[in-house]
């Protein structure tokens, strides 16, 4: 059985490192020290340039995180995802997001032992992917030329909803259709109504996203829609001009469900593609329309990029390696419990919320991938805001609080159509306030002492465009792999949101049935008061 992370002997040797060398490690003397240390602590990845430096470790730290990430076997447990293995091991699963955006001719990648001992079946899931993406761009392409429909509607919850939602407001300047895009997640009854009363009809298309047709946030929403449509002057006869069956899309693998609830064009994906991975697969067909075929393929070909630096660059020189160490590192021997992302983009403004459900429902675990209990936390909390809106909210917390916080700066030096002093004293903004929080101020008295020190990494990218895009959502992605694999959990089973799905449906059969024995008296008595008018 595979020894416990902090079993391993790296791991005992990184406590006495930080011990004895990084926790009284001030960054301003490391760069007065370490003429090197920008060189030694950044890289160049496809479409992303990032600076280390700013964060509390050194290149012995790196060394040590890399003798960890070899005990931890990290680089067999990334060829054992890329050769299909069921790395999902709670479901029996592989875990094969990234053959969405594999070019059809393996070859292109970079040399690698484990593509060349491809199985068939592999060869034949990747056609598979290739013909269902042809499907969606084309259907993407149908929509995008009719004219009659003005408005998309994405109906779906979790992966469903945040991945379509974040790109499509990150490449809104990409958008050339003239429709407007709407996403719904939420089972609160006002999201849906607000959305239903702006648009009409005979002018909107449907997007019913949810792999198994079951998912009840999403179906409830998709139903009230469904009514919503047939009382507005819509028809469940499909030849019918404003019929389900022309404005209803189905993004699922049930195919049986999607029939009856009356939608026949349904485009399908397969049980290796998570929820949150799901946005590349045909959960992204909102993306395609919005930003057409070729843009699509470009964001598909950005995220391939990095997907190859993932699996063939050396460890040492493998940015997404070098994050998810880095998140270990502050994890579990700094002891920081929460990583703020900062991105100076309003393009990314959706990306927080984006990263809060890919990172902690990935790694919100406590057991090992064999169910042992892990004696040591796992993800962090992941929060944040678009600068510079967050200068003047949270990051007073962030300078002067007692609480030590990483942040995430993400800036891009072009800023596309809104150039000039706009995006320079954006940008100027992003770099000054990584500089604050590690010089901190002096010497003006008690209240305006910061005490800098603090940590802060930076990711840059040229632009913010459909391939810098792709690339650094798969950063992302690849990330949360390399911090759980050195835990040893699994990052692609969620047993705890399945937890409440289950307790909600049995709460709604004991509310018909009023039978309570067993429930404790707090959840009863909640669902009592909710029954009663008289509240």
């Amino acid at each position: 059985m595979t020894a416990l992370c902090h079993e391993l002997p790296a791991w005992q040797t990184l406590q006495t490192h930080h011990e004895s060398q990084i926790r009284q490690l001030d960054l301003r003397q490391a760069f007065a020290q370490e003429p090197q240390r920008l060189e030694t602590l950044s890289m160049q990845a496809p479409h992303v340039f990032a600076d280390l430096s700013k964060n509390l470790w050194t290149a012995d730290t790196e060394r040590l995180l890399q003798q960890l990430a070899h005990e931890s076997q990290l680089a067999a447990k990334r060829d054992a995802m890329l050769a299909g293995a069921a790395i999902n091991s709670t479901e029996q699963r592989s875990v094969m997001h990234w053959l969405l955006r594999t070019p059809l001719d393996a070859g292109q990648l970079a040399a690698s032992p484990v593509l060349q001992a491809w199985q068939p079946d592999m060869k034949t899931a990747l056609q598979e992917v290739h013909d269902t993406l042809n499907q969606m761009l084309a259907l993407a392409d149908a929509v995008r030329n009719d004219r009659q429909i003005t408005d998309i509607v994405n109906i779906g919850i979790g992966g469903s909803h945040l991945g379509p939602e974040v790109v499509v407001n990150a490449l809104e300047d990409w958008i050339d259709t003239g429709k407007n895009f709407h996403f719904v997640s939420n089972v609160d009854g006002h999201e849906l109504g607000h959305v239903l009363h702006r648009i009409k009809p005979e002018r909107t298309l449907f997007l019913v996203a949810s792999k198994s047709f079951t998912t009840a946030e999403t179906m409830l929403n998709a139903r009230s829609a469904r009514q919503w449509f047939l009382d507005h002057g819509g028809s469940e006869d499909p030849s019918e001009a404003c019929s389900i069956d022309r404005h209803f899309v189905a993004l699922t693998t049930n195919k049986a469900a999607a029939a009856q609830f009356g939608i026949q064009r349904t485009l399908g994906f397969w049980d290796w593609v998570g929820g949150r991975f799901s946005l590349w697969s045909a959960i992204g067909l909102p993306i395609a329309i919005a930003i057409g075929p070729m843009q699509f393929r470009a964001m598909l070909d950005g995220a391939h990029a990095m997907d190859a630096h993932f699996f063939t660059a050396p460890l040492v020189q493998n940015l997404p390696v070098r994050l998810g160490l880095l998140d270990v590192w502050y994890r579990d021997f700094c002891q920081f419990s929460s990583r703020c992302i900062a991105p100076y983009s309003h393009g990314l403004r959706r990306l927080a919320a984006y990263l809060q459900q890919l990172e902690m429902e990935s790694n919100g675990k406590s057991v090992t991938r064999e169910g042992l209990p892990l004696s040591v936390p796992t993800a962090p909390i992941i929060w944040g805001e678009p600068g510079t809106n967050g200068q003047h909210a949270f990051f007073q917390m962030l300078h002067q609080g007692q609480d030590i916080i990483p942040v995430e700066f993400i800036a891009l030096r072009d800023g596309g159509k809104y150039l000039g002093e706009h995006h320079q004293s954006l940008v100027v903004n992003a770099i000054a306030q990584a500089q604050a929080l590690m010089v901190g101020r002096d010497g003006e008295g008690a209240e305006k002492f910061c005490p800098g020190n603090r940590p802060s990494s930076f990711l840059l990218l040229q632009r913010l465009d459909p391939a810098s895009l792709g690339a650094l959502i798969a950063l992302y992605e690849h990330r949360i792999f390399v911090s759980g694999a050195i835990w040893n959990i699994n990052s692609f089973d969620q047993w705890g949101v399945e937890l409440g799905k289950k307790l909600a449906k049995q709460l709604h059969q004991r509310q018909d049935s009023q039978d309570w024995e067993g429930v404790d008296a707090s959840t009863q008595g909640l669902m009592q008061r909710l029954a009663h008018s008289n509240f």
